[in-house]
C-alpha cells in the first residue's frame, strides 16, 4: 500500500500530498531540515516574548523605630527612604525593569522581613540604601557585599546596621544567635551568599564607579562585611553607604533635594548598566520624565532647628544651576532666594569653627569674598562671640 506524505508551501499552508517513494532521499533531508530550523526560531522568538522582565528590590534602610544614624541632628531614615523612591521611580520608567520596595514609608522592616521581600519577587538584584556615621571628618561613599571583615573599619559598618536587631524581641531565635558584636558569628554568613559573590561584587563595582565617575565623590571602594540584611537574599546583593551624614558638608548635601536626586541617578544609571551587562542589551543612558526631574534644581528646604553655618560665596540676580562644575569643583552648593536676588553657600557646619576652617579652602577657589553665616530654620541670624568660641 503506498504512503503520502502532506505538502506545505513557504507559508505552511497545505497544497497536496504526495507518494513518499517519489522524494528523493535528499528532497527529504531539506524538507525535516526546514522545519527544524523553523521551529527553533519560532521556539527562541517566543521564549524572547515570555522572558521575565529584570527585577530589582530596593531596601531604604532602617525605618520606624529605627531612625538610624542623627549625625548632624538628621535622619538617616528618612534621607535614605527618599533616595531609595527616587532610585525605582527613575527604573521604572526604564524598559524591562520590575521595581520592589522593602518599604514605602516610615514604616519598620526586620532584616529577614527585607531578605523575605526580595526573595519572594524572585528578584534579580537586591540593593540596600543607607548613610554611613564616624567619629572623625570621614567623607565618601562606598559599597559593601558579603563576606569577611578585611578590616576594623569594614567591622565597625556593619556592626553598626546589624544592631538593629536588638529592636527585635525573639532576635536571638530569628537569627541563630547570631551576636553583631562578635566577629566570629561572620563566617557563618559568607557561605550563604557565596553562589552570588561574583555578581555581586560586579553589581557593587558599577554603583562605586556610577558615585566616582559621575558625581566625583570619594571613592571608598567595593568591600566585604557580614551584613545580616544580605544574608538571606537568594540574588546578587549590595549594600550601599552613600556618605557621612557626620560629615557636616556630605550630611547638609545628602539631606538635600539635589543631593538625593543625584544620589538616586547615580545608583539608577549604575543598575541599568548592571542589567545590560547580563541580558546583552545596549544602554544609553535613562530614559527620563517630566515626574523625574522637575525637583532637580529645587532650592535648598531647610528642616531642622539647629544653628548651621555656610559660607556665602556668590550673589547674583541669575539662577544657577547648583552643579559643582559651576561652582570650580565646591559642593555641594545651596542656593537661597530673597525677593530677585540668588545667593549661593558653599557646605553647611554644625560649628562657627569647622565652617571657619573652610573658608580657605573656598578662597583658594577664587572666591576671595568669601564668609561665614548662621542660620537657624531658613533664617538668617546674627554670629555672636558665643557661636565663635563654642
Amino acid at each position: 500500500m503506498p504512503e503520502y506524505c502532506l505538502i506545505f508551501d513557504k507559508d505552511f499552508s497545505l497544497v497536496g500530498f504526495k507518494n513518499t517513494h517519489i522524494l528523493s532521499s535528499m528532497r527529504l533531508i531539506v524538507v525535516v531540515s526546514f522545519f527544524l530550523v523553523s521551529g527553533f526560531a519560532f521556539t527562541n522568538k517566543l521564549y524572547a516574548q515570555i522572558q521575565k522582565p529584570f527585577t530589582v528590590v530596593i531596601d531604604a534602610g532602617h525605618g520606624g523605630k529605627d531612625p538610624g544614624n542623627r549625625g548632624n541632628n538628621y535622619y538617616e531614615k528618612k534621607i535614605v527612604l527618599s533616595i531609595a523612591l527616587k532610585t525605582g521611580a527613575l527604573l521604572k520608567n526604564q524598559k524591562d525593569v520590575n521595581v520592589v520596595y522593602t518599604r514605602t514609608s516610615d514604616s519598620y522592616i526586620t532584616l529577614n522581613g527585607r531578605a523575605n521581600i526580595a526573595n519572594k519577587a524572585k528578584a534579580d538584584l537586591f540593593v540596600s540604601i543607607h548613610c554611613d556615621a564616624h567619629n572623625s571628618n570621614a567623607y565618601g561613599a562606598g559599597t559593601f557585599v558579603l563576606g569577611l571583615h578585611r578590616n576594623q573599619d569594614n567591622f565597625r559598618v556593619s556592626q553598626k546596621e546589624n544592631s538593629v536587631i536588638f529592636l527585635e524581641d525573639n532576635y536571638e531565635q530569628e537569627y541563630d544567635g547570631f551576636d553583631p558584636n562578635n566577629p566570629e558569628s561572620v563566617i557563618s554568613l559568607v557561605l550563604m551568599q557565596e553562589d552570588y559573590l561574583n555578581q555581586s561584587i560586579e553589581a557593587a563595582n558599577y554603583i562605586q564607579q556610577s558615585f566616582v565617575k559621575n558625581l566625583k565623590r570619594k571613592n571608598r571602594t567595593v568591600k566585604q562585611a557580614g551584613f545580616l540584611v544580605l544574608r538571606n537574599t537568594y540574588m546578587p546583593s549590595v549594600l550601599v553607604e552613600t556618605g557621612f551624614l557626620t560629615n557636616s558638608s556630605e550630611g547638609a548635601y545628602l539631606n538635600s533635594k539635589r543631593g538625593q536626586n543625584e544620589m538616586s541617578r547615580a545608583i539608577a544609571n549604575a543598575i541599568m548598566q548592571y542589567k545590560s551587562s547580563l541580558d546583552g542589551t545596549l544602554f544609553n543612558g535613562l530614559i527620563m520624565d517630566s515626574s523625574s526631574t522637575a525637583n532637580e534644581n529645587t532650592d535648598y528646604i531647610e528642616d531642622s532647628n539647629f544653628i548651621k553655618y555656610r559660607i556665602q560665596i556668590a550673589a547674583s540676580t541669575k539662577k544657577i544651576e547648583t552643579a559643582s562644575y559651576n561652582f570650580k569643583g565646591l559642593s555641594p552648593i545651596i542656593r537661597k532666594q530673597k525677593g530677585s536676588l540668588f545667593r549661593y553657600y558653599y557646605g553647611e557646619f554644625s560649628t562657627y569653627n569647622d565652617a571657619s576652617k573652610a573658608v580657605e579652602k573656598v578662597k583658594s577657589k577664587g572666591y576671595k569674598g568669601a564668609y561665614v553665616k548662621a542660620f537657624k530654620e531658613g533664617v538668617e541670624v546674627s554670629i555672636t562671640p558665643e557661636m565663635k568660641s563654642n
